[in-house]
Protein backbone atom coordinates (compact mmCIF):
# COMPACT_ATOMS: atom_id res chain seq x y z
CA UNK A 1 0.00 0.00 0.00
CA UNK A 2 1.42 3.23 -0.99
CA UNK A 3 1.31 6.41 1.73
CA UNK A 4 -0.95 8.15 -0.57
CA UNK A 5 -3.58 5.10 0.56
CA UNK A 6 -2.40 5.42 3.56
CA UNK A 7 -3.58 8.84 3.48
CA UNK A 8 -7.13 8.66 2.31
CA UNK A 9 -8.33 5.63 3.93
CA UNK A 10 -7.48 7.97 7.57
CA UNK A 11 -8.56 11.21 5.77
CA UNK A 12 -5.03 12.42 6.72
CA UNK A 13 -3.52 15.94 6.41
CA UNK A 14 0.26 15.56 5.07
CA UNK A 15 2.69 17.62 7.31
CA UNK A 16 6.03 16.34 5.66
CA UNK A 17 6.44 14.54 2.92
CA UNK A 18 3.53 15.20 0.10
CA UNK A 19 6.67 14.27 -2.29
CA UNK A 20 7.14 10.80 -0.95
CA UNK A 21 3.02 9.81 -0.53
CA UNK A 22 4.36 7.42 -3.31
CA UNK A 23 6.03 5.23 -0.88
CA UNK A 24 5.04 1.54 -0.18
CA UNK A 25 4.33 0.44 3.35
CA UNK A 26 3.26 -2.89 4.50
CA UNK A 27 3.45 -2.80 8.24
CA UNK A 28 2.92 -0.22 11.21
CA UNK A 29 3.76 0.02 14.81
CA UNK A 30 1.58 2.12 17.67
CA UNK A 31 3.12 3.30 21.02
CA UNK A 32 3.68 6.60 22.76
CA UNK A 33 6.45 5.59 24.50
CA UNK A 34 9.14 6.19 22.61
CA UNK A 35 11.23 3.73 24.33
CA UNK A 36 8.55 0.96 22.79
CA UNK A 37 9.44 2.06 19.87
CA UNK A 38 12.73 1.54 20.45
CA UNK A 39 12.30 -2.08 21.38
CA UNK A 40 9.98 -3.45 19.26
CA UNK A 41 8.97 -1.26 15.81
CA UNK A 42 10.90 -2.46 12.85
CA UNK A 43 12.79 -0.32 10.01
CA UNK A 44 10.37 0.92 6.98
CA UNK A 45 7.34 0.43 9.15
CA UNK A 46 4.54 3.65 10.02
CA UNK A 47 4.73 5.03 13.57
CA UNK A 48 1.54 5.64 15.18
CA UNK A 49 1.56 8.08 17.88
CA UNK A 50 -0.16 10.47 19.80
CA UNK A 51 3.36 12.24 20.82
CA UNK A 52 3.92 15.67 18.42
CA UNK A 53 7.49 16.81 19.90
CA UNK A 54 10.80 16.24 17.64
CA UNK A 55 11.63 12.71 19.51
CA UNK A 56 9.12 11.09 17.41
CA UNK A 57 11.27 12.64 14.60
CA UNK A 58 14.39 11.54 16.28
CA UNK A 59 13.47 8.20 16.87
CA UNK A 60 12.04 7.62 13.85
CA UNK A 61 15.41 8.13 12.05
CA UNK A 62 17.24 6.07 14.64
CA UNK A 63 15.02 3.08 13.08
CA UNK A 64 14.31 4.05 9.34
CA UNK A 65 10.49 4.79 9.96
CA UNK A 66 8.85 4.92 6.74
CA UNK A 67 6.55 7.58 8.10
CA UNK A 68 4.92 8.99 10.73
CA UNK A 69 1.07 9.03 11.73
CA UNK A 70 -0.24 11.05 14.37
CA UNK A 71 -3.59 10.30 15.83
CA UNK A 72 -5.86 11.95 17.95
CA UNK A 73 -6.13 15.24 15.91
CA UNK A 74 -3.20 16.45 17.52
CA UNK A 75 -0.82 18.49 15.16
CA UNK A 76 3.25 17.98 14.99
CA UNK A 77 4.86 21.44 17.00
CA UNK A 78 6.57 23.30 14.74
CA UNK A 79 10.39 21.82 15.46
CA UNK A 80 9.08 19.08 14.97
CA UNK A 81 7.88 19.40 11.38
CA UNK A 82 11.07 21.36 10.77
CA UNK A 83 13.39 18.30 11.64
CA UNK A 84 11.10 16.07 9.96
CA UNK A 85 11.45 17.97 6.45
CA UNK A 86 15.21 17.90 7.52
CA UNK A 87 15.30 14.31 7.71
CA UNK A 88 12.76 13.70 5.14
CA UNK A 89 10.51 11.67 7.28
CA UNK A 90 6.91 12.29 6.17
CA UNK A 91 4.55 13.23 8.64
CA UNK A 92 0.63 12.81 8.76
CA UNK A 93 -2.23 13.40 11.32
CA UNK A 94 -5.91 11.72 11.16
CA UNK A 95 -8.43 12.73 13.87
CA UNK A 96 -8.56 8.86 14.31
CA UNK A 97 -7.84 7.43 17.81
CA UNK A 98 -4.74 5.32 17.88
CA UNK A 99 -7.20 2.15 18.07
CA UNK A 100 -9.96 3.10 14.81
CA UNK A 101 -6.37 4.02 13.30
CA UNK A 102 -4.47 0.75 14.04
CA UNK A 103 -8.08 -1.33 12.69
CA UNK A 104 -8.89 0.89 9.60
CA UNK A 105 -5.17 0.01 8.37
CA UNK A 106 -5.58 -3.42 9.76
CA UNK A 107 -8.57 -4.30 7.30
CA UNK A 108 -6.45 -2.64 4.34
CA UNK A 109 -4.22 -5.07 4.78
CA UNK A 110 -1.05 -3.06 7.21
CA UNK A 111 -0.24 -5.53 9.17
CA UNK A 112 1.65 -4.67 12.62
CA UNK A 113 5.75 -5.55 12.08
CA UNK A 114 5.35 -7.57 15.82
CA UNK A 115 2.77 -9.75 15.99
CA UNK A 116 3.47 -10.98 19.95
CA UNK A 117 6.85 -9.72 21.65
CA UNK A 118 9.83 -12.09 20.16
CA UNK A 119 8.21 -12.41 17.26
CA UNK A 120 7.86 -10.11 13.85
CA UNK A 121 5.99 -10.40 10.79
CA UNK A 122 9.05 -11.06 8.55
CA UNK A 123 7.02 -12.03 5.50
CA UNK A 124 6.32 -8.39 4.95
Amino acid sequence: MTLREVKEILNAEVYVGYDQLGMEVKTAFGADLMSDVLAFAKAGSLLLTGLTNPQIVRTSDVLDIAAIIIVRGKRPLPETIRLAEELKIPILGTKYILFETAGRLYEKGIVGCVETVGKTNESN
